[in-house]
């Protein structure tokens, strides 16, 4: 037995870079994973294919954390998919390096609604805190629930 089996894992930001990691790493530890992703399918559906390649369950969920009805839709799929959601890790995030100068008014708010409102306002956060009855929320290195 594995330490996450009968588990359900919502993993933002999964298509790439550390997400992907978080996705596949909870998957070896037989977790199924729900991958979402805002833009990147195709390396989603890359996560995807590596955990159930090894014998997971794993689903991609296209949504903007930023987004309340994205943000709903995707706890509604892995509820869907899996029953219920038990962990969430809330590692979407955005930053583009530039200048101050350059800096402009539209791109603070992509950052700062992907990556502080996102958790702020998310529907995913509210949502796995009322489906869970032992697990976990993480945004970046605060753990808010751990049972």
């Amino acid at each position: 037995m594995k330490r996450l089996d009968n588990k359900v894992a919502i993993v933002t930001g999964a298509s790439k870079g550390i997400g992907a990691g978080i996705a596949k790493a909870f998957g070896a530890e037989g977790a199924a994973v729900v991958v979402n992703y805002a833009r990147d399918h195709e390396g989603a559906e890359r996560v995807v294919r590596e955990i159930t390649g090894k014998g997971g369950r794993a689903i991609a969920v296209q949504g903007d954390v930023a987004q309340r009805s994205d943000a709903q839709r995707l706890v509604a799929e892995a509820k869907k998919a899996f029953s219920r959601p038990d962990v969430l890790v809330n590692n979407a995030g955005v930053f583009s390096f530039a200048p101050f100068e350059q800096f402009s008014e539209q791109e603070f708010h992509r950052q700062f609604n992907t990556n502080v409102l996102g958790m702020f306002l998310s529907e995913a956060c509210q949502n796995v805190a009322k489906h869970r009855k032992h697990g976990a929320i993480y945004n970046g290195l605060i753990v808010e629930g751990v049972s």
